[in-house]
């Protein structure tokens, strides 16, 4: 929810439009169902009317491929049909550009032939069941009915009934699955991709904890390392001028001194983007805090993430918007950041968002190395990393991390 939303009028809103938007919803299912039933019926006229006609076609080599073509085509075209009823009333997405074998579409139109068939068997018995309902209904107006026989019809009734019902939800199911393994990926497939996925993320985050070691032997090498040694050579002009210029020995301690002090504060520097202690002592919130008192720009955060958080996604939260801040500092020209942290998702499935803003001068390369050691970072995690940075700016930078 956002801060300047009223809650009482946003909660209301939003309670009526759920309760439409289901409602909605269930008509629309309904619906959908109660039209499988014609569409099944002209597959099924389809097989039937192919079979006469193609049939002595499909039995003779010559013209077996041109009669496979033929209905393959018809096929393909009841397909289509199905594909668009379960898209427009059950709101399937499929993907797009996806293949199906002539075998495995004809064996999909086969059993949702039969099936819709069988659907509108039972929503026909659950008519016949209402208008037995109603004669009933009549029967004990006009007192023609007993007690016992009302038991009885009742109990009867109710048994077919949960029957009936229970037999439309199990056919819509196997419908949504049918349609699935036509026109979706299958199990196996899925399974395949997310293993490829996951031997790509496995491969990012090693090149990028490389990146990592590299950069922390960088800072170690070039700055504090660099600084020891001037530290060191101090100390030794100071040893030796001790005796013959006391004066000088005090200028070069004092100096010394300085530069130790230089020395820790880069030290520390860099023992915080290896890992701030704060997220362990403090929490995420306090440690985004300390990046904005190190950064050489305003920095405005708004953390709207109430209640504990995995660990690992504290870790790489703090570390997308501390990279995001360091690369508005120095690559963008910014004069100021913003950075928005809010805790929401649906019930039980919680999705921590991240978005970084800056209005320096745009530009940034999505695959870049830092914004791809970023997006490594979250894609170890099952999350999203966006970047919208148009020349001239704003820089957005929108990360969700699961938090499940």
């Amino acid at each position: 929810m956002r801060g300047d939303e009223p809650r009482g009028e946003s909660e209301g809103e939003g309670e009526g439009e759920g309760e439409g938007t289901v409602t909605g919803s269930a008509a629309r299912r309904v619906a959908g169902s109660l039209l499988g039933c014609p569409t099944a019926l002209l597959g099924v006229l389809f097989f039937l009317v192919a079979g006469v006609v193609l049939g002595p076609f499909l039995l003779w080599p010559r013209t077996r491929p041109r009669a496979r073509e033929v209905l393959t085509a018809g096929a393909r075209r009841l397909a289509a049909l199905e594909r668009r009823r379960r898209s427009a009333f059950f709101g399937d997405r499929f993907p797009d550009p996806y293949t199906v074998s002539d075998r495995r579409l004809l064996r999909y139109l086969a059993v949702r032939s039969w099936t819709g068939l069988v659907y509108g068997i039972v929503v026909g018995l659950l008519g016949f069941g209402a208008v037995l309902a109603g004669l009933l209904v009549g029967g004990v107006v006009r007192g023609t009915l007993g007690w016992a026989e009302l038991l009885a019809q009742l109990l009867l009734g109710g048994v077919l009934l949960f029957l009936d019902v229970q037999g439309l939800y199990a056919l819509a199911a196997l419908d949504a699955r049918l349609a699935r393994e036509c026109f979706g990926p299958s199990e196996s497939e899925l399974l395949r991709r997310r293993i490829d996925e996951l031997a790509v993320s496995r491969a990012a985050v090693v090149q990028a904890v490389d990146a990592e070691r590299r950069r922390i032997e960088r800072d170690l090498h070039d700055g504090v390392q660099q600084r020891l040694v001037a530290l060191a050579m101090l100390l030794g002009r100071a040893r030796r001028s001790r005796d013959r210029d006391p004066e000088q020995a005090d200028a070069l301690l004092l100096q010394a001194h300085g530069e130790a002090g230089d020395v820790l504060a880069e030290l520390r520097d860099v023992a915080w983007r290896v890992y701030p202690s704060a997220l362990d002592s403090l929490g995420l919130e306090e440690a985004l805090g300390g990046v904005a008192q190190r950064c050489s720009l305003p920095l405005r955060i708004r953390f709207e993430a109430a209640g504990p958080l995995p660990r690992p996604v504290e870790t790489a939260a703090y570390f997308v918007v501390s990279e995001a801040v360091t690369n508005a500092a120095k690559h963008a020209s910014a004069s100021s950041v913003s950075v928005h942290v809010s805790l929401g998702g649906p019930p039980g499935e919680p999705l921590l968002t991240l978005r970084v803003e800056d209005d320096g001068r745009g530009g940034a390369d999505p695959a870049g190395s830092g914004l791809t050691g970023l997006r490594s970072r979250v894609a170890a995690l099952d999350g999203v990393l966006r970047v919208d940075s148009p020349l001239g700016g704003p820089t957005t930078l929108v990360a969700e991390l699961p938090c499940a």
